[in-house]
């Protein structure tokens, strides 16, 4: 009984409209007076923000903040895949004929995940990870490769929450959300950066759509509210550092593992 009026209540509240006035508060001149707050509820390294709290005119500047030079390391090697962003690891593992297997339970095909891109194909026996963004990360994207962006995609959808709830207990989030895909050639093959909007505020916004050439750390787009990004590669391109899981935490800018031609 619990378990199902929580699944009404979050099919209620994932409506656009709900997120749209979230996202109004967060981004107002009177929403800069919970930033403190915020801060300490999420257990937030403010030491590493670029500014200081008081310097932020809203919580959406705050929660969008950009961090200090050099406080995310990007992994040197030519052929290493970084983590795009600080999250959890919250599903890893080879793509088998287009499906994801057991995503919290459940799974997915790359098809609904891509919405049927021409690009899907590429994918069918790749690797997979699903890193999640708690309020408590930094929330800017960054390129996991250095390459070119040859598409990006942006796939309409709903709201549901992206955290343990979300992903065990409601049908198809990572494929029923919002998304905007990032396909970025490099050296060994293709990787997809499937960007998947959350409930609350859910914006995804890119930080420069003009750009096509990135180096692995550029900036990519940042979210709005914790969420998740599903980070795709091709089948026989990569393999996944031996001490990584799903339950492990990650640093943007660290190895993910090793690229292969």
């Amino acid at each position: 009984m619990t378990k199902w009026l929580l699944k009404s209540m979050t099919e209620l509240s994932s409506r656009k409209w709900i997120s749209n006035m979230t996202g109004r508060l967060a981004q107002s001149s009177i929403s800069r007076h919970f930033i403190p707050r915020f801060a300490k509820l999420y257990g937030i390294r403010v030491d590493e923000a670029e500014k200081p709290l008081q310097a932020y005119g809203t919580l959406n500047e705050f929660f969008t903040r950009r961090l200090k030079t050099g406080a995310r390391p990007i992994h040197p090697h030519a052929d290493s895949l970084v983590s795009p962003v600080d999250a959890l690891i919250t599903g890893c593992g080879p793509i088998q004929d287009g499906t994801v297997l057991n995503i919290k339970g459940q799974d997915y095909t790359i098809d609904e995940l891509l919405q049927q891109s021409p690009r899907a194909a590429n994918y069918e026996n790749g690797f997979c990870l699903v890193l999640y963004l708690s309020p408590t990360d930094y929330h800017r994207i960054h390129a996991p490769v250095s390459g070119t962006i040859v598409e990006r995609d942006h796939l309409p959808g709903r709201v549901y929450p992206v955290n343990d709830f979300g992903l065990r207990h409601m049908p198809r989030v990572l494929s029923r959300n919002e998304r905007l895909v990032s396909y970025i050639r490099h050296s060994a093959g293709e990787v997809a950066v499937v960007k998947v909007g959350a409930m609350n505020v859910s914006s995804i916004r890119y930080v420069d759509e003009r750009v096509t050439k990135v180096t692995k750390g550029d900036e990519l787009a940042y979210f709005e509210f914790g969420s998740t990004v599903v980070l795709l590669t091709e089948g026989n391109t990569f393999t996944l550092r031996k001490d990584l899981m799903t339950g492990k935490r990650v640093k943007m800018g660290e190895e993910l593992g090793r690229l292969k031609a």
